[in-house]
């Protein structure tokens, strides 16, 4: 067999969005795969907003803090993928309703669509300025969709591809992460980082904070689709707390330091763009938020064949990753999309805090910790098709908390920030409703104890 058909016979053919998940990743393998996920070129830009809007010290416990917050949403997601062996869009069906769950899976496909292209742009114009710098040849565009090509041929062969590759890709961005904050402060010590002066008028605290825990809410999106191939609870819990922390704590902390050296160096900090610390750093950097790109948007084409299949899982897996793939590479060339990063962020935010907010009172408090796997890939009927396939209080309590969510972000915003707030309405709004509505009646409740695999640390050791 040629080394071509070998590669072939190894890609998914089929869509396994509504099939067990096969257990292949141990807490190690899990923690690379997360901390290869938030080294990325976005979330090492989105630390150059912080500084020096607020100052270094401040940016650093900001990133922290809200890292372990939107962590925590993150973790519980992905617990329950690893407990059920179901994707993220999948699981939604058990408290939108089996067609409810049609709403957040056409979000994620749209939301994960704009990550992806975000992140080609970002890689074309990092290996645009290189080249440039080299031979004077220069195409941001060109290279953005080279990148993206790339990224599809790897999520063609799933998430068994993705594993094998990711764990390379965060040794070599771990390294050359180190690099960066060794020239930064061997060259200034860090009292003359903490001396950088604060500028609220450019960004404040608590901004800082609600933009870090919606950088968290982003990725879970995906966290179900790749801890169901966790062996354990424990490797997914673990690995993932791990994985993510270390990894969107060492990008933004590597973004906000980039920008501090620019600052401290006389130059002019620009924020959100690559060209202005790459210059600094020079290619070891281009190198990072390059392969960052391959490793991040590998997950996120994967994350969007899953949502496209929760729709219709009888699709083939090629066909589906192909059309999506050529979408994505398509729309790597519309540029204009990186002047509203942030708008973007905060609108994933806004559509999503109010999904997990009511997955996270479904599972763990109304229906203590069980979904019913079959019930949940079922076509009609079961535990999960409410009225007409519709669980009317869960779309109800997600369009009053993505309101909110726009109200406090954009027309009034709240000095605290909207993020959790808004997780906390939606979360008391769901609850209190279902409660009144008694919308989990006791038989139910006794059929999902009865017929759920048992929730235990040791599912597919």
């Amino acid at each position: 067999m040629s080394t071509w058909q070998n590669l072939v016979s190894r890609m998914p053919k089929e869509s396994d969005a509504d099939a067990p998940a096969e257990r292949t990743m141990s807490l190690g393998r899990t923690a690379m795969l997360w901390l290869a996920a938030n080294m990325v070129v976005t979330t090492l830009l989105t630390g150059t907003l912080f500084v020096p809007g607020v100052s270094y010290a401040t940016a650093l416990l900001m990133i922290l803090t809200g890292t372990l917050v939107g962590g925590a949403v993150l973790i519980l997601v992905g617990r329950i993928g690893t407990r059920t062996g179901l994707p993220t869009m999948v699981l939604t069906r058990g408290s939108f309703g089996r067609r409810g769950g049609y709403l957040p899976a056409a979000f994620n496909l749209i939301v994960l669509m704009g990550w992806a292209w975000v992140q080609a742009l970002l890689a074309g114009i990092t290996l645009n300025y290189v080249v440039e710098r080299a031979t004077g040849f220069s195409n941001p565009v060109l290279f953005a969709v080279i990148a993206q090509t790339i990224v599809v041929l790897l999520a063609l062969f799933g998430h068994l591809g993705i594993q094998r590759v990711e764990p390379w890709l965060a040794v070599i961005m771990v390294a050359v992460a180190g690099y960066v904050f060794y020239t930064a402060f061997s060259t200034f010590g860090v009292s003359e980082f903490l001396a950088i002066p604060a500028q609220p008028e450019v960004i404040t605290t608590i901004v800082v904070f609600d933009i870090v825990v919606a950088t968290a809410i982003s990725w879970t999106v995906l966290s179900a689709d790749f801890n169901r191939h966790a062996m354990s609870e424990r490797a997914g819990v673990v690995g993932t707390a791990i994985g993510y922390t270390a990894s969107t704590f060492t990008a933004m902390a590597l973004g906000a330091t980039a920008l501090g050296y620019v600052f401290l160096e006389g130059g002019e900090p620009i924020p959100f763009d690559p060209t202005v610390i790459v210059e600094r750093f020079g290619v070891p950097l281009a190198i990072i938020i390059f392969i960052s790109v391959m490793a991040t948007n590998t997950m996120v084409v994967y994350g969007m064949v899953m949502s496209y299949l929760n729709v219709r899982p009888k699709d083939n897996f090629l066909v589906a990753a192909l059309v999506i793939g050529l979408i994505s590479i398509v729309g790597a060339t519309w540029q204009g999309l990186l002047e509203r990063f942030i708008d973007f962020l905060f609108l994933i935010s806004g559509l999503f805090v109010p999904v997990f907010a009511i997955l996270l009172v479904d599972y763990y408090i109304l229906r203590r910790g069980r979904y019913i796997f079959a019930d949940l890939v079922k076509d009609r009927g079961g535990a999960y098709w409410y009225s007409g396939g519709l669980n009317p209080v869960a779309l109800l309590s997600w369009a009053v908390g993505a309101a909110l969510a726009y109200y406090w972000s954009q027309v009034s915003p709240l000095s605290f920030g909207a993020t959790v707030p808004v997780f906390f309405v939606t979360f008391a709004l769901y609850l209190l409703a279902s409660l009144l509505v008694g919308r989990r009646p006791k038989a139910q409740a006794d059929r999902a104890a009865a017929t759920s695999p048992p929730a235990t640390d040791t599912v597919g050791r």
